[in-house]
């Protein structure tokens, strides 16, 4: 199912109207990677996902009560191992949260020495125009201004996947629409969106930097960098393509290959001198996917450290 003429004409008018504005602003475009200057620079975070298992999913007052871990648990956990940061993903805050709660959260991360490295939300721009779309442009404005209130600078978004019976096309049109628009606003408030490589409609780099250099030109977006997540034969000459547009990055310590589809330990000195050669400065964050995160973590991140600084 394409498009209905008048939606697709106002999804296009959102793309020119944005372009148009935000060019007159910024002569850098969407499709060139970030300045940098010319010298790698990595801190270490830990993304809050890596404790899926114990860590309730928009748990309420009752689950919180009763889980094994929460979010400032997680916080406190980040503390011990000597982070830089820590990575707190939407999916563990509170069903219901005040902006009390985000205070009290930005208090604790910065009397334990934390930065809130970033964010992250389960958007899908590849959906149905109209009330579906509508509520994942509502998700993603409502957690630009949760991470502007506890001074997270970015934001890692997804693009989405195609419905069924629609075509690629039509939902790639739909997502470029969908960052142009929430980006707009994420500009606003000093936020970055960083887009994951995260299978669906950016299942391989070529995907990826399509919707990349479709965006309007802003200098709040760009790309997050995820070691484990192309499935490719090569993934990491995937990732070497789109490391120089990388405004975060995250590290899994399994990758999967198509001709295999089994998992494998990653490479991840290979990952890191990956980033190290497109000068990338800012964030790694791990996201453990594995089991025993209260026991391996500690290990990786040690194994991280003599990568990242030798």
């Amino acid at each position: 199912m394409n498009l209905l003429p008048n939606s697709r004409r106002q999804f296009l008018a959102q793309l020119g109207l944005a372009a148009g504005a935000l060019a007159i602003a910024k002569p850098t475009t969407a499709a060139d990677p970030p300045a940098r200057n010319g010298k790698s620079h990595m801190k270490l975070s830990l993304a809050a996902y890596s404790f899926n298992k114990f860590l309730p999913n928009r748990g309420t007052v009752e689950q919180l009560a009763a889980a094994k871990m929460k979010l400032e648990d997680f916080i406190q956990f980040c503390a011990d191992q000597n982070l830089d940061g820590t990575e707190l993903t939407s999916y563990y805050f509170p069903k219901e949260f005040s902006q009390s709660y985000l205070i009290a959260i930005k208090e604790q991360t910065f009397r334990l020495g934390l930065d809130v490295s970033g964010t992250a939300i389960g958007n899908d721009f590849c959906k149905p125009a109209g009330e579906e779309w509508d509520k994942q442009i509502k998700l993603t404005r409502e957690w630009i201004d949760h991470s502007a209130t506890m001074g997270a600078p970015v934001i890692r978004i997804f693009a989405g996947n195609v419905p069924k019976g629609e075509t690629e096309a039509a939902s790639f049109e739909r997502c470029v629409a969908g960052i142009n628009k929430s980006l707009e606003y994420a500009a606003e408030k000093g936020v970055f969106l960083a887009l994951e490589n995260h299978g669906g409609i950016t299942g391989t780099a070529e995907q990826l930097l399509k919707i990349v250099k479709a965006v309007s030109p802003s200098p709040w977006f760009g790309v997050n960098l995820d070691g484990g997540n192309f499935h490719s034969d090569d993934p990491y000459a995937e990732l070497e393509r789109i490391a120089p547009y990388a405004v975060n990055a995250q590290v899994k310590v399994a990758i999967i290959r198509d001709s295999t589809k089994k998992k494998e330990p990653a490479d991840l000195g290979r990952v890191i001198e990956i980033l190290r050669k497109a000068n990338y400065r800012g964030y790694v964050v791990l996201e453990y996917e594995e089991a025993d995160p209260y026991g391996e973590i500690p290990k990786v991140l040690a194994d991280l450290r003599k990568l990242i600084h030798g």
